[in-house]
Order: C-alpha cells, then structure tokens, then sequence
C-alpha cells in the first residue's frame, strides 16, 4: 500500500494520499489549495490516478483544494452527507463504505468540532480530521460546534475503537505526525474527564483567538475551494 503524509507549514494541515500501489487508483484526504500542484507531482511521480478527494469537514484555517483538483485530475470530491456543500460529488452516510481498488474506507459521522465533521477508518488507521488530535481535541466555538456532542463523538465512537487502531490527525502544532488511540485515552489531557459537562467546561475556557481569515474560508470551502 502506499501512503503519504504531507504538511502544510502555514496552517499546520496534514493532508494524507492513499493507493493500493504504484500505478493504481488514489484518493487524497483534506488537500491544501495552495499544495495542489506538490500533490500533482506526487500523484505524477507514482503514476497515481486520482479518483476521490475527501475533506472531512468545512475548514476554517485553509482553503481546500478539492475543487482545484477535480479540475486538473477529473476526480471525484467526498464529504459527509450532513456538509452544507451542494457541489459535492459523493456525500456519504455514517458508516458508509468507500472503496478504492481493494482498499475500503468507512464514513463516521464525528460531529462537535463542526455540525458537519466525518472521521474515516481504513483498516487499524483513523482519519479523524479536527475530531480527536494528538494530546488534543478540536474546538467547538464556531460552525454549529457542540462541545458535548465532541465528547459523545471522541468518546463513544472514537475512542471504542481498538486501542492500537493509528490516529491520524487532520492538524498538529507541535511536529508530531501519528498517535494511538490507547495513547490518546491514557496521556490527552482532554480526555481525562469523567463525563460530558466536565468536557464541556474545559471547552468554554480555552480563549482561543479566532482564526484568520475564518469567513473567507468557509464560504470558500462551502464552495469547495472554488472562488
């Protein structure tokens, strides 16, 4: 299998590229417009066919490039069924099965960080976009985000997972690029709650600034990257 992990330095993004080998079918999660043309190279280098390109969520911090790459490759563009996006290709339900060559990639509908959040399980590995981070959680301040309905997606969805499934987070701040889900219940420092309205309360005291440029993209992002 091939797997990629690439950075987007400005907004501290991963964006994760997924085939099944060299010369096959690809798909590509959470892409950064301004890295489109990397992602081109990278899709050029390994003789790539890019067919599906999943955002797992309407980003407020980038700009995706879904748009910009279903233009250059012909792919098709994936979110959650409950995204506001009308031009979304393929909206998938809560436990729906995504398929690319013999890979299978499942749809859980996360929401808390926004209405519209998805997490996506391939095998032992978690997408699980701004959902659950490494030794952090998303935000739950805008965009419809429900701090208790984090804890119920982070805590008895996500976390109900085996302990050794691969967290792959949609962001990190501090260079670390995978986790476990049995670390992540042992060392996050979110997650040592004993029930939702403790949750809760850590959520509505962390003063966190707005991001730049929230507006610009989400009505952007609603338009899947597209001007």
């Amino acid at each position: 299998m091939i797997f990629k992990q690439v950075f987007d330095r400005k907004s501290s993004t991963y964006t994760y590229f997924i085939a099944s080998a060299k010369g096959r079918e690809a798909l590509i999660i959470d892409p950064v417009i301004e890295n489109v043309q990397t992602y081109i190279e990278i899709l050029n280098e390994l003789n790539l066919k890019l067919v599906k390109v999943i955002d797992t969520h309407i980003h407020a911090d980038h700009v995706t490039g879904a748009s910009k790459l279903k233009m250059e490759t012909n792919c098709a563009t994936v979110m959650g069924q409950n995204s506001p996006a009308d031009t979304v290709d393929i909206k998938v339900k809560d436990g729906e099965i995504l398929k690319i060559d013999n890979l299978e990639i499942k749809a859980l509908y996360t929401p808390g960080h926004t209405s519209d959040s998805y997490s996506f399980l391939m095998g032992k590995c978690l997408f699980s976009g701004d959902t659950l981070l490494i030794n952090g959680t998303g935000r739950t301040d805008f965009q419809n985000g429900n701090s208790k309905e984090a804890y119920n997606s982070i805590f008895n969805r996500l976390l109900k997972l085996p302990e050794e499934t691969l967290l792959y987070p949609g962001h990190d701040y501090n260079g670390k690029k995978v986790s476990t889900i049995g670390k992540e219940k042992k060392f996050n420092p979110r997650l040592q709650v004993k029930n939702a309205d403790e949750y809760a309360q850590i959520m509505s005291n962390l003063n966190l600034s707005k991001p730049e440029q929230i507006d610009n993209n989400v009505n952007r992002n609603i338009k899947l990257g597209a001007n």
